[in-house]
């Protein structure tokens, strides 16, 4: 049995295919450095960007693993992440796990909330950090795939995952 409880997430408004994914500008954070980036000046083929919690949750953690294992970071589409964590935070994660990919420090979660994928914690007034998310963009921002968490924590079955986006 796990050490916590599943919930159940409150429906939510977000993305969906054939929607104008928003434009948006954060730190784009590396293991060696970040600079300010718009999404409409990185995206120049398709992009998965994926939200994740607070960098240091075990949900985010699993998540980039899967990825890693499974060479997201070797394929033609560009994979970036979004998280409600500092740039400090994020290099620092990066580097610490050797991970190969780029994520977005979105510490005030407004990424998440533009796209609909915000979730308030529980017992934290005014706390916020994306729900696990997949969102796939187009070279001329036309969102073309999505999975969502309904539930937390929930994790996406890849296989399932890959063939919807169309990467298996």
């Amino acid at each position: 049995m796990p050490e916590f409880d599943v919930v159940a997430l409150e429906p939510t408004d977000h993305v969906e295919p054939g929607d104008e994914a928003p434009d948006f500008t954060r730190p784009l954070v590396t293991d060696e450095y970040w600079e300010d980036r718009a999404l409409a000046d990185l995206v120049d083929g398709r992009t998965i960007l994926v939200f994740t919690p607070m960098i240091g949750s075990f949900v985010a953690k699993y998540a980039w693993d899967e990825l890693a294992e499974r060479g997201w970071d070797d394929r033609e589409e560009r994979v970036v992440g979004v998280t409600a964590s500092t740039p400090y935070a994020v290099s620092t994660f990066l580097d610490d796990n050797d991970f190969p990919f780029e994520i977005f420090a979105d510490p005030a979660n407004g990424v998440a909330e533009t796209y609909g994928l915000d979730h308030e914690l529980d017992g934290m007034t005014g706390i916020s950090e994306p729900r696990p998310a997949f969102v796939a963009v187009g070279a001329d921002r036309a969102v073309d795939a999505v999975w969502v968490a309904s539930e937390w924590p929930e994790f996406p079955d890849y296989d399932e995952l890959e063939k919807r986006f169309g990467l298996a």
